[in-house]
């Protein structure tokens, strides 16, 4: 079966060890956007990795965690990003636990939140790496 490997989220795409979460922090933001941060360095992989932070403080429901998570897989898959390292982090809470989990709103708002951050931050990252 002749799968095209960016488009996956295998194992080696992601960020899994808490001193590869560890090092990616201790750099300063690379982009904001109301609800979330995104951190970014350079590795010698060939293909970016993604590690992701959804604090249960800031999203109380399980469901909107992953609603959350997944949106943010599915953007990666999608966008064309160098070696690099990101973890996105959830910074503000997004809901109370007396809202809905999962609205339609919700995700969308989220989802367009989300493609915003990855579009500005390929918009600087790209012409650097090509550089």
């Amino acid at each position: 079966m002749n799968r095209d490997r960016s488009l996956d989220f295998a194992r080696d795409r992601r960020i899994v060890k808490t001193d590869e979460f560890s090092s990616v922090f201790r750099l300063r933001p690379v982009q904001r956007s109301a609800h979330f941060v995104l951190y970014t360095r350079i590795n010698s992989l060939p293909h970016a990795r993604l590690g992701v932070v959804v604090a249960k403080r800031l999203a109380p429901r399980a469901v909107t965690r992953n609603a959350i998570k997944r949106a943010v897989r599915e953007l990666f898959r999608q966008s064309p990003l160098p070696a690099l390292d990101c973890i996105v982090r959830l910074a503000k809470p997004v809901n109370t636990k007396k809202a809905p989990a999962s609205s339609a709103a919700l995700k969308a708002a989220l989802h367009q939140e989300l493609r915003q951050l990855f579009q500005t931050f390929q918009l600087q990252a790209l012409p650097e790496a090509s550089s």
